[in-house]
């Protein structure tokens, strides 16, 4: 994918299509009159090796996400015999104490000055401590089981989000330096979510298929407690491995990379203000109360997704796998997609348009279900059903995502007008932020629902009653589908589209002594 929109016409690009040229020489300028940094940076031309190398850095988070997401509560709760009320309270504490490296690590990473620039050095320090952070969560010691597990759980849960975000926001905000072209970025996102989908679907898929499966002594392969222990070596390495790629990949770039602000007194009333004067961005609220509400319906859903397709739907291990896997098909239809919505219906018109249809499918079969409009559990036509639901509603909520993260990219020259200062980090890390809650918040509402719906602990398929199960999707399908439409309520709030981003760019070249 080396095309790029030109409609402005504001700038050409020389170099390679498909190979990885670096750096285009027409237009760099000493941005004299800026005071946000000393040069304006050559124009990158990031190749498809960058692209896909830039990508796949996602997997990391993919696989830790889907972990927590599917497996930590079943992991916790239904294995090691913690009550689920236990592990949503450390979940809940753990995402407290988090939600303060956010802002630091991308104020810091925004500001930070060395040899390797302001991003690599956090992406590649976080390597090696977040892997094993992993692997010990699923290996933990043979005495500790049921609640004495919390402090464990609880120390673990703050240290890998804490090393995820030292990634993460880095990496993320690379996307709004290796390009300011309005769609390319959307395009370049597409393989970050494209990679952080299917790697983390792929761990689970494989867990499901090879790990987590019976044995002559255990008839429900969740309850297997050696594959989760080699769930965590597999997944660990695999975390390090993409974190290494994607450093590694974008290494190159680093000298044509924006340089951070010039030096000034990095008091704490001066990094507050900075901070307070930057999220001050109508847009950027607009944004990130939007990521908030659906980072708890996501989390929420796939905090009881196990539930649903085990105990709701009576599906096996076997269809489960099979569900998960499905989603590599939705996640391939929404890398050509998102493009496509951003170039012809722009970013917030599209993402919004995408997100009810996405948000109102995504509990319809729960909805029937509840009013008897759904095959019965073990029909033929239940699961195909299903199926063909959730790859539709799945492909539509990954091209939502991408083109929310491509509009807070689009917020950074708008911010660096304002303030006179370049802020990717910062605006990035309300994206990590948001999506901590998918297993902070989203799992303690999950907890909440299986305690409202008197879900008993310890319980196998087949042994939880009728009438539970119908307060299961009672309380589940309402909720999820009212905090997705206040996060739809929120994107309206945005106001960059494409003509404004180009007059953002116009007035940075014009104010750099570049106008054209």
């Amino acid at each position: 994918m080396e095309e790029s929109a030109a409609e402005s016409g504001a700038e050409s690009r020389t170099g390679s299509g498909a190979d990885d040229s670096r750096v285009t020489r027409a237009g760099a300028a000493v941005a004299d009159a800026s005071p946000s940094a000393t040069r304006v940076p050559q124009r990158i031309n990031p190749g498809l090796p960058t692209r896909v190398a830039y990508g796949f850095g996602s997997v990391a988070y993919g696989v830790k996400n889907n972990g927590f997401d599917y497996l930590l509560l079943i992991f916790y709760s239904q294995v090691l015999g913690a009550d689920a009320s236990v592990v949503g309270a450390a979940l809940l504490i753990a995402l407290m104490l988090d939600a303060v490296t956010d802002p630091i690590i991308g104020y810091a990473s925004d500001n930070l000055r060395t040899r390797w620039g302001r991003r690599h050095p956090f992406m590649y320090f976080a390597a090696l401590p977040v892997a094993l952070s992993y692997y010990l969560l699923w290996n933990p010691p043979a005495d500790l089981r049921g609640n004495d597990l919390f402090l464990y759980l609880l120390v673990l849960a703050v240290a890998i989000r804490a090393l995820i975000t030292l990634y993460e926001v880095p990496s993320s905000a690379l996307v709004a330096e290796l390009t300011d072209d309005y769609d390319e970025r959307t395009q370049i996102l597409s393989f970050r979510y494209f990679f952080g989908w299917t790697g983390g679907l792929a761990m689970v898929a494989f867990a499901l298929a090879f790990l987590l499966v019976p044995t002559e002594t255990i008839s429900n392969g969740f309850f297997n407690l050696e594959g989760f222990s080699r769930y965590g070596v597999i997944a660990a390495s695999v975390i390090f491995t993409a974190i290494m790629i994607s450093a590694l990949g974008t290494h190159s770039f680093i000298p044509y990379l924006r340089s951070p602000p010039p030096k000034r007194p990095m008091t704490l009333k001066t990094v507050f203000g900075e901070l307070v004067e930057t999220l001050a961005n109508r847009s950027f609220l607009a944004l990130f109360l939007a990521a908030l509400c659906g980072a708890v319906a996501t989390g929420l859903a796939a905090g009881l997704n196990y539930y649903i397709n085990s105990f709701f739907w009576g599906f096996t291990n076997q269809e489960i796998s099979l569900l998960t896997t499905s989603v590599f098909l939705s996640a391939v239809m929404a890398f050509f997609l998102a493009p496509q919505v951003s170039m012809r219906l722009g970013k917030k018109k599209g993402a919004i348009l995408i997100g009810i249809f996405a948000f109102t499918t995504a509990p319809l079969p729960i909805f029937l279900r509840l009013i008897g409009l759904m095959p019965e559990n073990g029909s033929p036509a239940l699961f195909p059903v299903v199926c063909v639901m959730s790859v539709i509603d799945v492909a539509l909520i990954i091209v939502f995502q991408i083109l929310t993260a491509s509009m807070i990219a689009d917020i950074v020259e708008q911010s660096e007008l304002r303030t006179g200062r370049r802020s990717e980090g910062t605006f990035f890390a309300a994206i990590t932020f948001s999506r901590k809650f998918v297993q902070g918040f989203g799992v303690v509402s999950a907890t909440v629902i299986l305690t409202l719906a008197q879900f008993p602990p310890g319980a196998a398929p087949g042994e939880v009653s009728e009438d539970t199960l119908f307060r299961l999707g009672m309380y589940y399908a309402p909720s999820v589908f009212i905090v997705w439409m206040l996060m739809i309520a929120c994107l309206r709030l945005y106001r960059i589209d494409r003509d404004a981003h180009e007059a953002n760019l116009a007035a940075l070249r014009e104010k750099a002594g570049n106008p054209g």
